[in-house]
């Protein structure tokens, strides 16, 4: 009588490849790709001042219903936070400065953080991308940053700030 023997190797083999295959196609299957069809459009925007000898920041988030604004220092411990409900009008006002086409092309400058600079960072995430920037005042297109500077400012307290 001859037993019907499998190889280890082989089922294993067999295995890994069949895992592999089941992995690639549940990666492969990105809902989000099928999802941002339409037009671009930001989700959020986040402004950080992050540096100086005592490990200053100040992160402001804004997303279409809220602006969430946080500043402290590392050194002392420090931290505030402050948040506030915002309306279409209003995101539509903070975001009308911003270019998309231009967020390619928009160049960052070196960190200033080693020098105990404080290094200015934009976050901006849309529907079918994220972009970064870190200094970026001596790209031509950073006037709509400053536009949005502005802006912002005006919307939270002073006593925040």
């Amino acid at each position: 009588m001859q037993a019907h023997t499998t190889s280890a190797v082989k089922t294993i083999g067999l295995r890994i490849i069949f895992s592999m295959f089941f992995l690639l196609m549940f990666f492969s299957c990105d809902k989000s790709k099928v999802e941002n069809t339409g037009p671009e459009k930001i989700d959020f925007i986040t402004l950080s001042h992050v540096g100086g000898a005592l490990g200053n920041y100040t992160i402001i988030k804004v997303t279409q219903d809220s602006v969430h604004f946080e500043d402290g220092n590392t050194a002392n411990k420090k931290h505030k936070e402050w948040s506030k409900a915002i309306d279409q009008k209003v995101w539509k006002n903070l975001i009308s400065s911003i270019k998309l086409k231009d967020l390619n092309i928009i160049e960052s400058s070196s960190s200033i953080q080693k020098f105990d600079g404080i290094d200015e960072i934009f976050q901006i995430k849309t529907s079918k991308k994220s972009y970064l920037f870190v200094n970026a005042y001596n790209d031509v297109h950073y006037k709509q940053f400053e536009e949005f500077k502005i802006k912002l400012e005006n919307l939270v307290p002073k006593q925040t700030q």
